[in-house]
């Protein structure tokens, strides 16, 4: 990769721009010395932001000449997907190593952004450590791997217990049905109207995390699910899309939910974890496994989360199955086509991983481990105490589809969820919209109806 040191990254809005400024030979010179690392932050997402910090320490210490460049890319999922898009796009300014959402793998390595690391992966003497399904959240379509995974994550049910005993529910809760949540957060309305009784993920604005935290935590807890694995197509016309577009439109209707201005905010997610749950602003969330990991210690410490949250799993439809959902995923190190120096990359890769960091980044960022010797850790299961409930959802959790055009059929889950959130369309008319925009995509004959 032929580049300059970046001094600085100016990232904002739709537009990415690299201010470069000239080391030694002065601007557009190369310097293969240098490893670009790019990955997301937020203000409710500094995990990652602290493992790179410490990683740069070390590895620069330990290769003299060498240095790490890091480019965090502050911004919600959606966002750093597309500015990392533009970082690609260019070899001037692609990184050597990329914080990688582990459904992009796919999709990423066939447009020739990543390149495979099966040959280091063969000499690490860590890899050892990492489990069969973490090695295949970094799998290709063409079988090699793309990615080491820095963990895994369930979502589930959070309730603050305090509101809860004033509107006369149980601290104990736990709903078996879709109905049983609505009922709570009526119950919860009635008795206190200054509390949004409920947050589920509607907007476009927090793509992704409005799909997978939201709409799938739905879905998955039907008889139905976006891709049929036994005949591999897509689903369209399906019940359980419709009903799960039902419960959004019960939630605007009756006002169960944050006002849509509130909830199709691009921060929205920030806000539920560092501001409404501390504050006692939100009675219930459907949401992931790492926020608890925010509260126990810096910006956004919560000293009472453990007296004040309760957690309960995501029961399906209407209880049957296997009673309960969650939905999975994971991010990983990936390293970069244009790497102009991929030995130094991957090594970079491995000393970011280290037992040591590993377990760090896991405590800090509410990670469930895939390594083998952080998951049987004793300081890793004694310092987040909501380890032992999400990771007891694993044996209920699905996976997004692991196919290329995932990403893209996705994006079309929140045009559906906002339009009935906002009251611009019915659940039927949404699903419609999807089915068309969905064939477009894979062709008819990729599709089936149920």
């Amino acid at each position: 990769m032929k580049r300059s040191t970046a001094s600085a990254a100016l990232i904002g809005g739709t537009t990415l721009a690299l201010v470069l400024t000239g080391c030694g030979g002065g601007a557009g010179g190369s310097d293969e010395n240098t490893i670009r690392v790019a990955y997301q932050k937020t203000k409710s997402f500094t995990a990652m932001d602290e493992l790179m910090k410490k990683a740069k320490e070390e590895y620069e210490a330990a290769n003299d000449g060498m240095t790490v460049e890091l480019v965090p890319i502050e911004a919600e999922q959606d966002q750093y997907f597309t500015k990392l898009a533009l970082m690609n796009g260019s070899a001037d300014t692609a990184p050597d190593v990329i914080y990688e959402d582990t459904f992009q793998i796919r999709s990423d390595a066939a447009a020739g952004y990543l390149q495979p690391i099966d040959d280091y992966l063969a000499d690490w003497d860590e890899w050892e450590q990492y489990d069969e399904g973490a090695r295949q959240a970094g799998l290709g379509d063409d079988g090699k791997t793309y990615g080491v995974s820095l963990g895994t994550d369930t979502r589930g049910i959070y309730f603050n217990k305090r509101i809860f005993a004033d509107a006369g529910l149980p601290e104990d809760w736990a709903p078996t049905s879709w109905d049983e949540i609505l009922d709570a957060a009526r119950t919860v309305k009635e008795s206190n109207p200054d509390v949004i009784p409920l947050n589920i993920y509607a907007s476009q604005a927090l793509g992704e995390a409005t799909s997978m935290q939201g709409f799938e935590m739905l879905l998955y807890g039907t008889e139905n699910e976006l891709l049929d694995t036994d005949s591999n197509k897509w689903v369209t016309g399906s019940a359980g899309f419709r009903d799960a577009l039902g419960f959004y439109q019960t939630i605007a209707d009756e006002e169960l939910g944050p006002d849509p201005a509130q909830a199709l905010d691009a921060g929205w997610g920030t806000k539920v974890s560092t501001e409404l749950l501390p504050q006692g602003g939100l009675a219930i969330a459907i949401d992931g496994s790492w926020l608890p990991g925010n509260w126990i210690s810096g910006e956004n410490e919560w000293p009472e989360w453990e007296d004040t949250m309760g957690f309960a799993a995501m029961p399906t439809q209407d209880g049957g199955g296997d009673g309960f959902t969650s939905m999975s995923g994971g991010w990983t190190l990936s390293m970069g086509k244009n790497a102009s120096d991929p030995d130094a990359a991957f090594d970079f890769i491995a000393q970011a991983l280290t037992f040591d960091n590993a377990l760090m980044y896991h405590q800090k960022a509410g990670q469930i481990a895939v390594r083998t010797d952080v998951a049987e850790s004793q300081e890793y299961l004694d310092y987040n105490p909501s380890f032992e409930f999400f990771s007891s959802l694993v044996p209920y959790t699905h996976f997004r589809p692991a196919t290329p055009d995932y990403s893209q059929i996705s994006s079309n889950i929140p045009v559906a969820t906002e339009a009935v959130f906002t009251g611009q369309a019915t659940p039927e008319d949404a699903q419609a919209a999807y089915d068309t925009a969905l064939v477009g995509i894979v062709g008819e004959e990729n599709t089936q109806a149920e």
